[in-house]
């Protein structure tokens, strides 16, 4: 008998990369404005950067704004792995908030309703039901904001895969990708930049906040248009 845990999270045949629009062209990245009062819980709101990254297609339609957080806290002793790009950062951190201004879908065709979503961070598990589904093991789930209210709580693997299906409405999570950091794309940060693969991610560079340390920056790609190849 397969456990809960396989199959709520099986990678094996699906990796559910949220996809946010698969018109052909460019997209680009550009300065947002201040996370919505009315919207986004003060709890997380005052957690928040001041200004948001808006991500736009060719045509320039919004397909999703993120806010990230000030001062992530990372770990004194990153996970130091040949197979993760994000070490330095805990399992189930909260990173940021997404909008998606109208409906999308993962990549099993699951509807995301627009509204507003955290970010956490988690890594694929080691095990045979997740074999070959990506080069690295980091990633975001989405939650939907009104079931994550506490930034600063952590909250195990499982607990991060139960809150995901919410977004999905199924037994399976919403995730979204990461890449490795390019920062060579010749644009100021924030910057769209389409990876070896065809993929479509956000290049930013994210405020963390070391173990006993001062403020720094991490750069960071999260891929906002693609799927899972496999």
């Amino acid at each position: 008998m397969r456990s809960k845990f396989t199959v709520a999270f099986s990678f094996a045949s699906f990796f559910l990369v949220v996809a946010l629009g698969w018109s052909q062209g460019a997209y680009k990245a550009v300065v947002g404005k201040a996370p919505s009062a009315s919207q986004i819980p003060q709890s997380i709101q005052s957690t928040l950067e001041a200004q948001g990254v808006q991500f736009e297609n060719a045509q320039g339609t919004p397909i999703c704004e993120i806010w990230w957080r000030k001062g992530i806290p990372t770990q004194k002793s990153p996970a130091a792995s040949s197979d993760v790009l994000y070490g330095g950062l805990s399992m189930g951190e909260f990173v940021g908030v997404i909008y998606f201004p109208s409906a999308s879908k993962d990549y099993r065709g699951q509807a995301i309703k627009p509204g507003y979503y955290t970010l956490r961070y988690g890594l694929i598990p080691q095990d045979g039901n997740h074999m070959g589904v990506s080069s690295y093991r980091d990633f975001l789930l989405l939650i939907p904001i009104a079931s994550d209210s506490n930034p600063t709580q952590d909250l195990s693997f499982n607990d991060l895969v139960k809150a995901s299906r919410l977004t999905t409405g199924t037994g399976h999570p919403a995730v979204m990708m990461l890449d490795p950091a390019t920062q060579n794309s010749g644009s100021k940060l924030p910057a769209a930049v389409q990876d070896d693969q065809g993929n479509w991610a956000l290049d930013v560079n994210l405020d963390t906040k070391p173990a006993g340390g001062a403020e720094q920056p991490l750069p960071f790609a999260m891929v906002l248009v693609g799927q899972y190849q496999g």
